[in-house]
C-alpha cells in the first residue's frame, strides 16, 4: 500500500505519542499479607519455670495496667527464666538449687556463670516475689508482728511508705526498692541496681518494688512518682506479712 508524506508524518506521531503513554495493569495489586499474631512466650527448658501469674493481667486495672502486667510477665519474665536455664545447662549442681539458693550463693558459683546467674536468676527471683506480693482490695496496712516492727524500726507505717517510696525515687536508671529483713538489725528499706537482690546480701527480702521503666512506662510514661503511689495501692500486705512470719530471725 502506497502511503503520501502526510500519511507517514501521522503514523509516526501516534507511534510516538503511544511510548509517552505508560502502561497500566488491569490486574489487580496484591493483597498485604495479613499481620502476624504475637508469639507465646516460649516454653522454659531446664529446670525453672516461669509461675503463672496468681491473677488476671487486669486485676490490678486501674492502678496498674493489664497490658504492661501481661508484657512484664509473659515477655521479661520468661526470658530471665528461659536465661538461667541456658546458665546452668550442664551443671548438675547448679540445676538442682533453687532459684532463692543460688542468688544467695553468688560468690561460691563457678566464675563463668556468676553475672548470667546473677542477673538472670536475679530477675527470676525479683519478678516471681514480685508478683505474689500484689493485691486488689487487700489491706491497706500491714497488722500483727509486721505493723509492730515497722513501727518499731520506722516510728511509723506513715514514716515507712514514705521512706519506701523515696528509696523507689531515688533508684538511677533500672533497679529496685526493697523492704528486707536483716536478722541482725531488723527490717530496712534498701535500694539495688538491675536484678540484683537482697538474697546475696543475706537478708530477707519482704517487698519489692521493680522501677525498670518496662513496669511502668506504658502507663506513666516518665512519671515514676505516680507509678510508685498507684503501686502502694496494690501491695498484700496478708502476703508480705506472711513472710515476714516465716523468715529467720535473730
Amino acid at each position: 500500500m502506497n502511503m503520501n508524506r502526510r500519511d507517514a508524518m501521522k503514523t509516526l506521531a501516534l507511534g510516538a505519542g503511544a511510548l509517552l503513554v505508560p502502561r497500566v495493569s488491569l490486574a489487580q495489586p496484591p493483597a498485604a499479607a495479613p499481620a502476624a499474631a504475637p508469639a507465646a512466650p516460649a516454653a522454659p527448658t531446664g529446670p525453672f519455670t516461669l509461675p503463672p501469674l496468681p491473677y488476671a493481667f487486669d486485676a490490678l486495672e486501674p492502678h496498674l495496667d493489664a497490658q504492661t502486667m501481661q508484657i512484664h510477665h509473659d515477655k521479661h519474665h520468661a526470658a530471665y527464666v528461659n536465661n538461667l536455664n541456658k546458665a546452668v545447662a550442664g551443671r548438675p549442681e547448679l540445676a538442682k538449687m533453687s532459684v532463692e539458693q543460688l542468688v544467695g550463693a553468688l560468690d561460691t558459683l563457678p566464675a563463668e556463670v556468676r553475672v548470667a546467674i546473677r542477673n538472670q536468676g536475679g530477675g527470676h527471683a525479683n519478678h516471681s516475689l514480685l508478683w505474689t506480693s500484689l493485691r486488689k482490695d487487700g489491706p491497706a496496712a500491714p497488722g500483727g508482728e509486721l505493723a509492730a516492727a515497722i513501727d518499731k524500726a520506722f516510728g511509723s507505717f506513715a514514716a515507712f511508705q514514705d521512706k519506701f517510696n523515696g528509696a523507689a525515687m531515688s533508684v538511677f536508671g533500672s533497679g529496685w526498692a526493697w523492704l528486707s529483713l536483716d536478722r541482725k538489725s531488723g527490717l530496712v528499706v534498701e535500694t539495688s541496681a538491675n536484678q540484683d537482690s537482697p538474697l546475696t546480701s543475706g537478708r530477707a527480702p519482704l517487698l519489692g518494688l521493680d522501677v525498670w521503666e518496662h513496669a511502668y512506662y506504658l502507663k506513666f510514661q516518665n512519671r515514676r512518682a505516680d507509678y510508685v503511689a498507684a503501686f502502694a495501692k496494690v501491695v498484700d500486705w496478708d502476703a508480705v506479712a506472711a513472710r515476714y512470719h516465716n523468715a529467720p530471725k535473730g
